[in-house]
């Protein structure tokens, strides 16, 4: 059988199809790709007994296609020198022990988000998971959890508390305490119910396009531009209103650390549809530093309520506000299956220390750079008069 067969190019332009993909490498390493679009390196291999099994490796591209190589020549080498790779599973290692040294390993988040997530795992997942080997847990056992967490109501919580378990599980797989993912295999989409966010009030998803498509018959051009662009970036109203030109270098916008919330500069990549909306927005500049400037006053930039404003003329006032955006954008992108650390990322969460700050930047940008895109051609998707998004 062909070996190397994969190139990075293939790889990193492969697209998700109706159906689960896999794309062969050679001595049984895969790519394996969900219908969402989350890409897996897996092993296929026999057994000392002959039986068929697969071993995960890790997440593309966060492992990329040189170290997957290595990942299965080291597993080959074992293999043929009677080392199962099944063997190297940790039993005793439970599930709440890797919760534990998961999260305490975790420098590029605040104390806050770290603390937030342990007490969610440890409150919903630990009493009847906890105890158990980090490798037994199944899709129906966690599943068993996230659904009582769904018919208490929790449903926002409940996709966190999965999130937060699927980085402990993706984790647990690089250190030899589990094969599989179980977190990876509920859709929430489709397995948990939904409601409206309390805190700064957000449409639901199948209420996007038609508010998207409403927007487009306002006249107040300069706020239409400013709700759209909140849109495409997931930023901040205050992050949007002290915008400036010389922060924006080709298709990538940084905002400087003293204007973002948790004090670190934050990179936005900007898609197709951003990129539009400051091409019109450089029209009507006049000369001002601010992509966002008054009308009237070039050396200021437009009021905080804008956009609320806006909002409110269209008959959504107390329904939808403008940091309504991150938390449809969150959902929608936790939905689709994205990178549940470069969704973080995206919304400025997770601030970058130094030591990981240059790696994260590279390597996030490659997943969050097309998730934007692909979240603004959703975004744009013309409205059918239904009831659906």
């Amino acid at each position: 059988m062909p070996t190397n067969t994969l190139t990075d190019h293939q790889c990193r332009t492969a697209k998700p199809a109706e159906k689960a993909r896999k794309l062969f490498d050679g001595h049984g390493l895969y790519l394996f790709i969900s219908p969402k679009g989350a890409k897996t390196w897996r092993w296929a291999y026999r057994d000392e007994v002959g039986k068929q099994q697969t071993k995960s490796f890790g997440a593309y591209p966060l492992l990329g296609l040189a170290d997957a190589r290595k990942k299965c020549e080291e597993a080959r080498r074992g293999l043929l020198n009677g080392v199962s790779p099944k063997k190297k599973i940790k039993a005793k290692t439970t599930f709440w022990e890797d919760c534990e040294a998961y999260w305490s390993g975790r420098k590029d988040v605040t104390d806050d988000y770290r603390s937030n997530a342990l007490r969610a795992l440890e409150m919903h997942l630990k009493p009847n998971l906890g105890g158990l080997a980090t490798g037994a847990i199944t899709k129906a056992l966690l599943l068993d959890e996230l659904n009582r967490m769904d018919a208490a109501g929790l449903y926002v919580y409940v996709r966190k508390v999965r999130m937060w378990s699927s980085q402990v599980f993706d984790w647990a797989v690089e250190q030899g305490t589990a094969e599989i993912n179980p977190a990876e295999l509920i859709n929430p989409q489709k397995a948990f119910g939904r409601r409206k966010v309390k805190n700064h009030a957000s449409l639901e998803l199948n209420e996007v396009h038609e508010f998207m498509h409403r927007l487009s018959f306002e006249e107040d051009l300069s706020s239409v531009l400013a709700c759209r662009f909140m849109a495409y970036t997931w930023v901040r109203t205050n992050e949007l209103r002290m915008m400036r030109w010389d922060e924006i270098d080709g298709d990538t916008w940084l905002i400087p650390e003293d204007r973002m919330k948790r004090e670190k500069d934050h990179l936005v990549p900007l898609s197709r549809q951003a990129l539009e909306i400051l091409g019109k927005m450089r029209a009507r500049s006049r000369g001002s530093e601010y992509v966002f400037a008054a009308d009237h006053r070039i050396d200021r930039t437009i009021s905080e309520n804008t956009v609320l404003a806006l909002i409110a003329r269209m008959g959504y006032k107390g329904e939808m506000t403008g940091h309504g955006w991150r938390s449809i954008a969150s959902t929608w992108a936790n939905e689709e299956g994205f990178d549940s650390d470069a969704i973080e990322r995206q919304l400025a969460h997770s601030p970058e220390d130094r030591i990981r700050a240059a790696y994260n930047r590279a390597e996030y940008m490659k997943v969050r750079r097309p998730m934007m895109q692909a979240w603004a051609d959703w975004l744009d998707k013309p409205y059918t008069g239904s009831a659906k998004g």
